[in-house]
């Protein structure tokens, strides 16, 4: 048997009034099982569990995927919809920009403005060189709430932003792939879509704990900033 700990967030938190339960599942099973078994315990989240979503080791489970032994499960609804949807990802997989742009976009929305990083073969500026790959590493619990900080000061500074994303790549990254994507919608091209966006990515490479390693062939090297960030900021 495999005995499951479940973090539980925003609404289901609320339905069942606890922040983690403990599941006890068959060898095998699965997300829909697990979804199963928590209905039977708390018939109350019948309702939202169709669409709550599922994390598995911090990365995203559909219902057929299996609970693997001694994992990190983590229940919540859709990060993203109703008036002002806003994402924030850090992950391993595959940057889809079309996606992305598609969730922050309303039918109020007339225009978007996205900012997306890609891995350079050839670096010509300083130094010339070539690039082989990048690796990705980040603190991920920070780097999230650093996400929500920069998703909180973008809507201050211009209130007419209604769809955020910000999503970080991580890992192993060959030339031409997608790093990181920072988009921001609203209804008219002057509400600053243009500001915000350009403010989301220079201020995700002020404070995000993430780095990269360049690999090329005169070997490798971690790529630091000098922005050094004020203790609360």
């Amino acid at each position: 048997m495999n005995k499951v700990t479940v973090f539980l967030f925003a609404r289901v938190r609320e339905l069942i009034g606890k922040k983690t339960i403990e599941i006890t599942l068959p060898d095998g099973a699965k997300v829909h099982d697990l979804k199963k078994a928590i209905v039977g315990r708390y018939p109350q989240t019948e309702n939202i569990l169709l669409s709550t979503l599922v994390a598995i080791n911090k990365e995203y489970a559909d219902d057929e995927q299996i609970v693997p032994l001694n994992a990190e499960i983590a229940m919540f609804p859709h990060v993203s919809g109703g008036e002002s949807p806003t994402i924030f990802i850090i992950t391993e997989e595959e940057i889809d920009l079309n996606d992305l742009l598609k969730k922050i976009t309303l039918p109020t929305t007339g225009a978007a403005c996205i900012f997306a990083g890609l891995v350079r073969g050839v670096t010509k500026r300083g130094t010339p060189h070539d690039t082989s790959y990048l690796v990705y590493e980040a603190y991920e619990e920070m780097a999230t709430a650093k996400l929500h900080q920069i998703a909180d000061e973008i809507r201050e500074r211009w209130p007419s932003i209604v769809g955020i994303a910000i999503v970080q790549r991580l890992g192993k990254l060959l030339p031409g792939t997608p790093t990181v994507f920072v988009g921001c919608s609203a209804a008219h091209r002057d509400t600053g879509v243009f500001d915000a966006a350009s403010y989301g990515i220079n201020r995700l490479k002020e404070i995000v704990p993430i780095w990269k390693k360049e690999v090329g062939l005169e070997g490798a090297q971690w790529v630091e900033g000098d922005y050094h960030p004020k203790p609360g900021e």
